[in-house]
């Protein structure tokens, strides 16, 4: 702890956000530089605390050593403070971005104060590795000669591939689309997570010695028989891609879509790629209307917006989160407060209407024109169930003109389809893949980890899966324990 009276008399300070004008322009990152002492400053907060709630199940599922590496940024020790960073984390120049920080919401200064900028001070560490070149290739010196197959260049393959990697494996990652990254390239808007970043890391990882295939959707041009026959190991990093549907009259009408038949068209446009116009899903000039009030529904908002949406509008089934912890949400939880995302505040007015639930759409030639919807209010939770009835409030149905309707509900389990099917894994009660402690499926020398596995969560809990089934995948064909085990996976 270099300053012992840092959190009393330096306030919480984080980068600025461009113009709201400006930055609907582009689809660049939106946050401004930051000038280097400011983030020793925000390391000076840090407490040191004797039990750091930070880096405990409830705030960081790598086990990140925070409090270490706060201390070393406010001392200046950059390479020191890097070195201590991964060790728990392969990628913190994502998790910088995009995590929403679980760590900062279990910080312990966060009880009375605001919270140690832990996210941002992260993510400097990251680029000064970057810019002073100790992110160096350093491949292994020794190769094992196994060989591994990994499904899906999300966050869960990708570090999965770098310790399997590290350890002397030979790892291929098989990724279906035309670029690697998972949801890290197509599923998160540029002006989130710049695709730069994305490459740079990839590029580094090449030159590991990682080999990266795109397009090759196993199960559908990549023989299941053929990667078994020509690997020791196959890990399933496919992520959660069953998107929750919504079963009303009209669904059925062209202008309604899932999120993610949105959101990766934009990235892919920015990646200078030309799209059909039959393929080409739009915002511009229309009444949009976004179902679903977590990240995916922002990213859809920030999207649309910067496509020029005539109108938008967002529905959210859940009532409005308080502006303060509730009773039931005590620290060191996540903190289910109300908070402004970078998309709402380009909106510029309160654009989410709460306890809202959509009975139908209707619509002339096929084409969506309208929704149909009504207020809704919770009754009390049952307590064997822990649910509230949703009771209609009569009177209240409503219609608004849209001509495009985004479906951002959140992710069901991976698709059964193909690969799943073909492979038959067991599966557990939500349709996720099973898996055992060793993140080995109910196939021998077949693994899981990730959404796959976990179900939808955080860009953190997908890094710690792909690091423990790398270390299940390693023990497995070497009969040895190289690798750390992620302590929240045991």
């Amino acid at each position: 702890m270099g300053d012992v009276r840092g959190f009393m008399e330096i306030n919480r300070e984080t980068p600025s956000s461009r113009p709201v004008p400006e930055r609907l322009k582009d689809y660049r990152e939106i946050y401004q530089e930051f000038p280097l002492e400011k983030y020793r400053q925000q390391g000076a907060r840090c407490m040191d605390c004797g039990v750091p709630f930070c880096q405990s199940e409830t705030g960081c599922p790598l086990g990140n050593l925070i409090p270490d590496w706060n201390d070393m940024v406010f001392r200046g020790r950059w390479e020191d403070a890097l070195a201590l960073l991964l060790k728990t984390n392969n990628f913190p120049e994502f998790t910088g971005r995009i995590c929403p920080a679980p760590c900062e919401g279990a910080c312990v200064l966060g009880i009375n104060e605001p919270s140690v900028a832990i996210r941002n001070i992260e993510e400097i560490i990251a680029e000064k590795g970057f810019d002073y070149g100790w992110m160096d290739p350093n491949p292994p010196k020794d190769r094992t000669g196994r060989k591994i197959a990994i499904v899906g260049s999300g966050p869960a393959g990708l570090s999965a591939a770098d310790q399997l990697n590290s350890v002397g494996h030979g790892v291929t990652v098989f990724e279906k689309d035309d670029r690697v990254g998972g949801l890290l390239m197509y599923g998160i808007p540029h002006f989130k997570l710049d695709k730069t970043v994305v490459k740079r890391r990839i590029k580094l990882m090449e030159s590991r010695g990682v080999v990266f295939k795109t397009n090759s959707h196993v199960g559908v041009n990549v023989s299941i028989e053929d990667l078994r026959g020509d690997f020791d190991a196959v890990l399933l990093c496919g992520g959660s891609q069953k998107p929750r549907d919504l079963p009303v009259e009209g669904r059925e009408l062209d202008g309604i879509h899932f999120a993610m038949e949105f959101l990766p068209l934009q990235n892919k446009r920015n990646e200078g790629d030309r799209i059909a116009p039959e393929k080409s899903i739009t915002a511009q000039g229309k009444n949009v209307l976004i179902l679903g009030g977590g990240d995916t529904g922002s990213d859809c908002l920030g999207t649309s917006l910067r496509q020029g949406a005539k109108n938008v509008y967002q529905f959210e089934l859940l009532p409005k989160p308080p502006k303060a912890r509730a009773e039931t949400n005590p620290w060191p939880q996540w903190p289910a407060v109300a908070k402004m995302t970078s998309s709402h505040e380009e909106a510029q007015k309160e654009i989410t209407e709460y306890c809202v639930s959509t009975k139908k759409f209707s619509g002339k030639d096929g084409k969506v024109e309208k929704v149909h919807a009504v207020r809704v209010m919770f009754g009390e939770r049952d307590p064997k169930t822990g649910r509230s009835p949703i009771v209609e409030v009569p009177g209240s149905d409503f219609e608004i003109d849209v001509d495009l309707v985004l479906l951002a509900m959140g992710f069901l389990h991976p698709v059964h389809e193909g690969m799943v099917q073909q492979l038959g894994v067991k599966l557990d009660a939500r349709g996720n893949v099973w898996t055992d402690e060793n993140k080995m499926t109910s196939v021998e020398g077949v693994f899981a980890a990730g959404d796959m596995a976990r179900g939808q969560s955080l860009v953190v809990w997908a890094i710690a899966e792909g690091r423990e089934a790398a270390r299940g995948v390693d023990s497995y064909l070497m009969d040895r324990v190289l690798l750390p085990r992620s302590q929240f996976l045991k």
